[in-house]
């Protein structure tokens, strides 16, 4: 396995990153020109100026949503890496222990009583938790491969919860709940406000600093549970600990985004391609990269049409084709 250490290409990504939050913060209905976001900006750090109608869209909107964006990015592309990392498998992706279909049906039942989006968000990250704690302890049962229990145990959970959502909507009120969790679970940042991006902005972070902390465990594992025994590294406690991170992101980015997916899948091969596999370097790489492709791409759900592009609509059309490339080039190569 060819390791890079340098980190030559970080500063690089974050530049993208800073350039294309720049752009995001200029796209969309109301017309904002460079020199008006460094006026704004300026005048925000210095309590110089008033506050304008151009203010309000910059500071309420728009920053609000490129902050989510590059959050949710971000956090969904370092759990990806970590879950190929940790199963030793590039097909893998955040949703693969049902957390995002656990929030989904969470999110569904929340609407369908009626709770405030507030609500919505909490019952959606709480159902993702308990999803995946449900997967681990069926795992926890297996005497062996218990990581191949793990995701078996994840795909029913999602199985299950995915039918159980699907109930939700068959019994759903036509004129309101319905429209509500479809658009929910097509997944958008249209919504994405202060107060929601508070709330998720603890726990991704949290679970951030548990990859990165387990990140030099992480390149043990992969070369094998013997190997990393032999270096001192507990393998079930190490996979615990980022299960438990990457579960905290998931949960967390799909409480107040909807289902975003393919972020996860799809991000950490490209950070692959240009850092290497070290993961000390590969998930800030990954989480760099993955803002600016979730700003990119939320920059054309706003601007390619009149009426706004659910996100995780575009993420799908970029992520299948690339999904299907990686199994052609698996088999190839086999």
């Amino acid at each position: 396995m060819k390791v890079k250490a340098s980190l030559s290409p970080l500063p690089a990504l974050a530049a993208l990153l800073t350039l294309t939050a720049c752009a995001a913060c200029l796209a969309g209905k109301y017309p904002i020109t460079p020199a008006e976001l460094a006026a704004a900006l300026w005048g925000r750090l210095t309590g110089s100026g008033g506050f304008s109608e151009r203010d309000t869209v910059i500071f309420f909107v728009r920053l609000p949503r490129v902050a989510a964006a590059v959050l949710i990015g971000a956090g969904l592309a370092a759990a990806g890496a970590a879950y190929q990392a940790l199963f030793n498998n590039p097909l893998v992706s955040p949703d693969v222990l049902g957390a995002q279909a656990g929030a989904a049906f969470g999110a569904a039942a929340a609407i369908l009583s009626g709770a405030s989006y507030a609500l919505v968000s909490a019952s959606a990250f709480v159902s993702g938790l308990c999803a995946v704690a449900a997967a681990f302890c069926i795992a926890c049962r297996a005497r062996s491969n218990p990581a191949l229990t793990l995701v078996l145990a994840g795909i029913m959970l999602a199985s299950l919860f995915s039918a159980m959502t699907s109930y939700i909507k068959l019994i759903a009120d036509q004129d309101n709940a319905l429209p509500a969790i479809t658009y929910w679970l097509m997944g958008s940042l249209a919504a994405t406000r202060i107060n929601e991006l508070r709330f998720a902005a603890l726990p991704i972070a949290a679970g951030l600093a548990i990859l990165m902390l387990l990140s030099w465990q992480l390149n043990i594992i992969s070369f094998g549970e013997d190997e990393a025994r032999s270096l001192g590294v507990h393998p079930r406690r190490v996979r615990a600990a980022v299960i438990a991170g990457a579960t905290l992101i998931t949960a967390a980015a799909v409480s107040v985004s909807g289902m975003i997916g393919w972020v996860g899948l799809i991000v950490p091969h490209f950070a692959r391609r240009i850092a290497g596999c070290d993961n000390r370097v590969l998930l800030p790489a990954s989480m760099l990269l993955g803002g600016a492709f979730l700003l990119t791409v939320d920059i054309f759900a706003r601007t390619l049409s009149t009426a706004e592009i659910p996100i995780g609509i575009l993420t799908a059309f970029v992520g299948a084709p690339f999904f299907v490339f990686l199994i052609a080039k698996r088999e190839s190569a086999g």
